[in-house]
Order: C-alpha cells, then structure tokens, then sequence
C-alpha cells in the first residue's frame, strides 16, 4: 500500500489568474512544478498524490491534464463550472486525461442554495454515475446544511470535504465548527481531509501542530480511518510552514488519534485509493 498525499498543486503564475491570492500571500507568486514538489515527496515517503485544481477555467484543465503525466500524480481533481450544468457536461467531457477522478469549483463562502436544484442534482448522480468525487470545503452552516441536503439526496455521490472543514484554528474556536462536522459525519458518503487550507494558514501567524490537535482528533472520533485521507497542500502550506514539517506534523497527529495500524493505513493511502478510485499501482 503506497502513502498518498490526497491534495496538492501546480501552477505557473504568469499563465493563470489566481484571484484568491492577496498581498499577504507573496510567498505564493512563483510557479510551483512538479520538479519542485518531486524531492519533497521522496523526503517525506510519499509515493502518490491527487492534483487538485486551484482556479476556475477551462484553461485548468488543459494544464492539469500535462501536469497528470507525471509518475507520482494518480490522480486528478478537475474543475467543473458546476453551477452550469451544460457547460459543467461539456468540461468533463473534454478532459484530456486519463486520470480524472474527482471534480472541483471553488465556493469561498458563497451560498450554495444550488446544490439541490433539479438540474444539479441531475449532474451530480451523472458524476456518481462516471465515479466521480466532488470536492468542497463548506465553512458556513448554510454550505454544510446544503451540503448534507445533496449527501441524502444523492448517497451514490462521493463527497469530499477539504482541510478540516476549516476549522477557527487561528482563535482556537469551537463551534458551528465541531457540530458541522457531526451533521457531514452522519452521512457514509462523506469523507474529509486531514490538511489545512488557505484562509487558516493566512489567519494563522505562525504554524503550530498542537493548535491542530483537537481538530484532528474531533474528526477522527467522528469520521473514523476509513472516511479520512492525509493531505500536505502544497504549496499553499508553504505559507506558514516546509511540505516536510506539515507532513510529519499533520501525519503524527492522525498516527495518534489512530492507534491501529491497519486504520492508519487508510488515513495514509487507502482512503484516498478507495474513494478517488486511484488504482494500485505506484511509480517505480
């Protein structure tokens, strides 16, 4: 069983407008390739990963496509423009690629009232449907009841939820937090992610493990092994911290919310093989 990481990505800046990227975020304005990323994975153990997309547009697409060749790349998470159906059909299926498995718009903190409409239901059993994943992060109580709402109406479809759900990791907050969290759970077609995105680290000053901590252990009790995969995020967590610490550090705090061997397994690599439908076969 390979180690996965489940989220990471490539960009060129000179080629893609990346509108979540602000002043405070400098350390981010360069390209990020995968000779880049290459030697931080074989330091930390990991032999596969999931390239998620990191901006809305059909242009994302062609790029992630290029950048799937890559040995280590098992996976990809694509974008969707998936409040248009029509046009979110057409995308997928012109994805140049063979390693499609999962699909991703970014939301922010945008009602998602859409979710449930007819028509977007429709699309998401089509996603099911061809063994797609949906990927979001949902950080308000609306997003999480609509949410919840499409896992019920819609169990075939693998939803994963990003970074903790984001947690108030920067205010060491608790609630809605820890009850959106309960209300994914309850639903088996939910999974999340053991990593931390872009809006904590900006908000964080500096990167602490232990201010993770309860986070981490809050989901395990309620997600168990089996729901949850490990995720390094680079190279956005560069903003606070090296690929090589928020690996060890977000791995140890999973390791020991995890006892058993064989459920570490699953938050290391088979979770992310088994939902993202990645196949067994790692780079020599």
């Amino acid at each position: 069983m390979s180690t996965i990481d489940a989220h990471h990505h490539f960009w060129r800046t000179a080629v893609q407008d990346q509108p979540w990227r602000a002043p405070e975020h400098r350390a981010l304005e360069r390209d990020f390739l995968p000779l880049d990323l290459a030697p931080e994975l074989a330091a930390a153990g990991v032999e596969r990963t999931v390239l998620v997309q990191s901006v809305d547009e059909a242009a994302e697409n062609v790029r992630l496509a290029r950048y799937a060749k890559e040995p280590h790349v098992a996976g990809v998470v694509a974008w969707a423009p998936l409040r248009e159906p029509r046009e979110a059909f057409a995308e997928l299926d012109s994805f140049p690629g063979q390693k499609l498995c999962g699909v991703r718009c970014l939301v922010a903190d945008d009602p998602l009232e859409w979710l449930t409409a007819p028509q977007s239901l429709a699309l998401f059993r089509e996603l099911a449907a061809r063994s797609l994943t949906w990927d979001v992060v949902p950080i308000t109580g609306q997003q999480t009841r609509q949410v919840v709402a499409l896992a019920r109406a819609v169990p075939e479809l693998t939803i994963i939820v990003d970074h903790l759900g984001r947690p108030p990791i920067e205010a060491q907050g608790w609630e809605p937090w820890a009850s959106n969290v309960v209300a994914l759970a309850a639903n088996p077609n939910v999974a999340m992610k053991v990593s931390v995105g872009m809006d904590a680290l900006t908000k964080s000053e500096h990167w602490e493990a232990e201010r993770l901590e309860r986070y981490v252990g809050h989901v395990v009790d309620h997600f168990g092994a089996s729901r949850l995969m490990l995720a390094g995020n680079w190279p956005v967590v560069l903003l606070r911290t090296s690929y090589q610490q928020a690996w060890r550090d977000l791995r140890q705090l999973a390791e020991h919310h995890v006892p058993s061997h064989d459920d570490r397994l699953d938050v290391l690599g088979r979770t992310a093989q088994r939902l993202y439908r990645l196949g067994t076969t790692a780079p020599e």
